[in-house]
């Protein structure tokens, strides 16, 4: 594996006294792709908290770059180079869609990603670049918030149910558009509930079962039955 960009060990995550995470360990290499999957409710979505800093109250070390961020504020860890899309997309209601894009620049990283570049990655962003983003299809509010994400030029990319509730359609569209995303050297990790994707665009696969780590395996090499047992605990 290439050298870690980022490191958790023994990391655990609660919400008041319900513990989510139980000492997670993984590495994310320079210019990897990692898939995270895991049924409903497996912690997923609080690693990607926990990794952002929007989720700091639990234990165990996270290092990006070989700097301790396990306390730091999700401001702060966006200014080192990581950005998240978040579950949901989460995009400002009262904004165009073109102030969405620009909240990710306020970061002040340079690198590629600028609205140019966004627009030419998503076109139809462009044309409704002075819309309500609330206005958009689902579909189109997910390529605002990777753009979003991208506006802050992150080393390192989360998406958190990339293909949640989008058309089959719209899921092909964005996949086809990550080679460009994460092609430049980029490391990302991808929560997805759809196995078959995730495994398409990552070298190696974690699984989440209950909070701990059941599976780690190259991509190209897991096995159908190997998913089966670490997603839903069989033995």
């Amino acid at each position: 594996m290439p050298d870690p960009i980022l490191q958790t060990r023994d990391l655990n995550s609660y919400y008041g006294d319900f513990q989510a995470l139980y000492d997670v360990e993984l590495d994310v290499g320079e210019g990897e792709v990692l898939a995270i999957i895991g049924a409903n409710g497996a912690g997923k979505s609080t690693l990607m908290r926990s990794i952002t800093g929007l989720l700091t109250n639990g234990r165990g070390q996270i290092h990006y770059r070989g700097q301790d961020i396990s306390r730091l504020r999700a401001d702060e860890v966006a200014e080192l180079g990581l950005a998240m899309v978040p579950e949901g997309r989460q995009l400002f209601p009262s904004l165009s869609v073109k102030e969405n894009l620009m909240i990710g620049a306020q970061v002040g990283r340079k690198g590629p990603w600028d609205l140019k570049a966004v627009y030419d990655l998503f076109p139809i962003l462009e044309e409704r670049k002075d819309q309500a983003s609330t206005s958009l299809s689902g579909g189109q509010q997910q390529m605002v918030a990777i753009g979003r994400a991208l506006m802050a030029n992150p080393d390192l990319i989360l998406f958190d149910e990339v293909s949640l509730g989008l058309a089959p359609i719209i899921i092909k569209d964005i996949y086809e558009a990550l080679p460009g995303i994460i092609g430049e050297g980029m490391s990302a990790i991808i929560v997805e509930q759809d196995i078959t994707k995730a495994l398409s665009v990552s070298s190696r696969v974690f699984c989440l079962q209950e909070g701990r780590v059941s599976l780690e395996s190259a991509s190209d090499t897991v096995s159908r039955e190997d998913i089966s047992r670490a997603y839903f605990g069989i033995e």
